[in-house]
C-alpha cells in the first residue's frame, strides 16, 4: 500500500485521498460523495481510500485528526484538504481550482 500511495500521490494527475474509519457515520455519509467524484472526473483524478486504523504512519504523516477527511496531492504535494462532510459541487470546485 505504501509503494502504491507514493506512486499515486507523487503523480502528475492528481489524486484526491479519503481518510476513513468504518464505524464513523460522517465517513460512510462521504463515501458515495467520493465515489460520484471519481465517476465524474475519470481519469482526471486519480483516487485512493485510507483507513485510519490500518495506516497509522499514513495517518501521523499528514496530521489526519479527524475523520472524514480529504487532502487533494499533485506532483508528491498537497494542495487541499478538508476534514468534516461536504457536498459534491463544493469538492469539485475545490479540485478544479487547484489543478
Amino acid at each position: 500500500m505504501k509503494k502504491k500511495f507514493r506512486k499515486s500521490i507523487g503523480s502528475d494527475v492528481p489524486t484526491l485521498v479519503f481518510f476513513y474509519a468504518t464505524w464513523c457515520t460522517p465517513c460512510k455519509l462521504m463515501k458515495p460523495t467520493v465515489l460520484q467524484i471519481q465517476e465524474e472526473m475519470g481519469n482526471a483524478l486519480n483516487s485512493l481510500e485510507i483507513d485510519v486504523e490500518f495506516k497509522k504512519g499514513i495517518v501521523k504523516r499528514y496530521n489526519v485528526k479527524s475523520v472524514p477527511t480529504l487532502i487533494l496531492f499533485k506532483n508528491g504535494k498537497p494542495l487541499w484538504r478538508h476534514s468534516g462532510v461536504m457536498p459534491v459541487a463544493e469538492i469539485k470546485t475545490a479540485i478544479n481550482d487547484r489543478i
